[in-house]
């Protein structure tokens, strides 16, 4: 049987600590598998511990951590989404954490979200564009790396 995870709470978090790295390490296996590579060379537990950046965990209602990602600094105005993950089988998770990590972006006064991506990550992509996520050209470390692909939104404060 599978939780519902819907009612799951987001939080900024260390992304050093025991639940982080577990979360991570799951994380990378799943990357693994799917697209052969684990990720870890694109994410810095540093990059996140600056200003206006945040790792996040999301925790069932009994506490339990089903989910993860982060934001960094990219440019001026635009931070970067990283390291998102969700417990195989949650429900909504991805969502709820995407949708903290934006409102967090918005907070640091960053006016777009980019991410990367592998294309081969098909189920990834498709997530990405039902939450609003468009094609940009690659950017910083991707240019040229037709495996990768890069996506963006742009943020816009709630009414």
């Amino acid at each position: 049987m599978n939780p519902d995870h819907s009612t799951c709470r987001v939080s900024i978090a260390d992304p050093a600590s025991p639940e982080a790295r577990q979360l991570l390490t799951a994380l990378s296996s799943t990357l693994q598998q799917i697209t052969g590579s684990d990720g870890k060379a694109s994410f810095d537990v540093q990059d996140v511990q600056v200003d206006r950046a945040c790792f996040a965990i999301a925790r069932s209602a009994d506490g339990t951590p089903v989910g993860c990602g982060a934001l960094r600094p990219l440019e001026p105005g635009i931070a970067e989404l990283k390291r998102m993950f969700a417990v195989p089988g949650s429900q909504s998770v991805g969502s709820t954490v995407l949708a903290f990590l934006e409102l967090q972006a918005m907070n640091f006064g960053y006016r777009e979200v980019w991410l990367e991506t592998r294309k081969v990550n098909e189920r990834a992509v498709a997530f990405y564009e039902r939450h609003g996520y468009r094609p940009i050209p690659n950017f910083g470390r991707y240019v040229g790396r037709p495996e990768a692909i890069c996506l963006g939104k742009a943020l816009q404060a709630a009414a």
